[in-house]
């Protein structure tokens, strides 16, 4: 299952690493990623594989909300085909 996470908040050191390594921890690949400086904001978006990960998306979605608060960051993930059909024209 591929599922596409978002990271967005003010700009600061190693938000990609701990990120990176929390997903890598679980054995969620990343894809692709994008990432850039808006405003002095941090964006990012990442398409991951959750095929060999060791959670669930939901499972995932708790631990990645548990480290958006301890960053001080917002971070969401939702299932590729769910954001495929929210973003369709």
């Amino acid at each position: 299952m591929n599922a596409i996470v978002t990271v967005v908040g003010s700009d600061k050191v190693g938000i990609i690493a701990e990120v990176s390594a929390l997903l890598a921890f679980h054995k969620v690949n990343i894809e692709d990623i994008s990432q850039t400086i808006l405003s002095g904001n941090f964006v990012m978006m990442m398409m991951v594989s959750l095929n060999n990960a060791d959670l669930s998306i939901d499972q995932l979605r708790t631990i990645l909300t548990e480290t958006s608060t301890k960053m001080g960051v917002e971070i969401n993930i939702m299932a590729e085909k769910v954001f495929s059909s929210m973003n369709r024209i």
